[in-house]
């Protein structure tokens, strides 16, 4: 199928105007992305200047290593090496730590937890969520009482 010269013409101009529409909208999404980005970030100068925070990291070889703290949690033992998680784990009731370790480590569903407690999934899923709730309250608290203490 052979086309005009005119016609040919035409079709190049009207891709030619299609591709800077696209690139035009284009362009306006990655400026309102980046828009949105700088709203939520913090400059590091600012940063700097606020508080002095040493961007440097020294590492520490003859420090003792960090002994994990060891629970035992349906019939497997679980070793946990952030002495704050390790505090905030062990203050769960034991209901609680099996949910969260058949969750996440074990990967049942909650469908699958329920049956092993005789429960529906939507209280499963209650108790996950519930059990995180604590965890995070109690990580956040001993974080406070860290930070506290390095204050004095």
């Amino acid at each position: 199928m052979s086309y005009s010269k005119e016609h040919k013409e035409h079709i190049e101009y009207t891709f030619a105007a299609f591709c800077k529409v696209v690139l035009r909208n284009a362009a306006l999404s990655a400026y309102r992305d980046i828009g949105r980005r700088r709203k939520h970030e913090i400059s590091l100068d600012y940063l700097m200047s606020e508080r002095y925070y040493n961007p440097s990291v020294t590492d520490n070889y003859f420090e003792e290593p960090i002994q994990p703290t060891i629970f035992s949690v349906c019939g497997e033992r679980i070793e946990i090496e952030n002495e704050r998680l390790a505090k905030a784990f062990s203050i769960l009731s034991k209901q609680r730590q099996e949910v969260l370790v058949l969750y996440f480590f074990f990967r049942y569903t909650d469908k699958k937890i329920g049956q092993k407690y005789g429960r529906s999934r939507t209280t499963v899923n209650y108790w996950k969520l519930a059990a995180l709730k604590q965890l995070r309250k109690e990580w956040e608290r001993l974080e406070h009482e860290e930070r506290k203490a390095n204050i004095f």
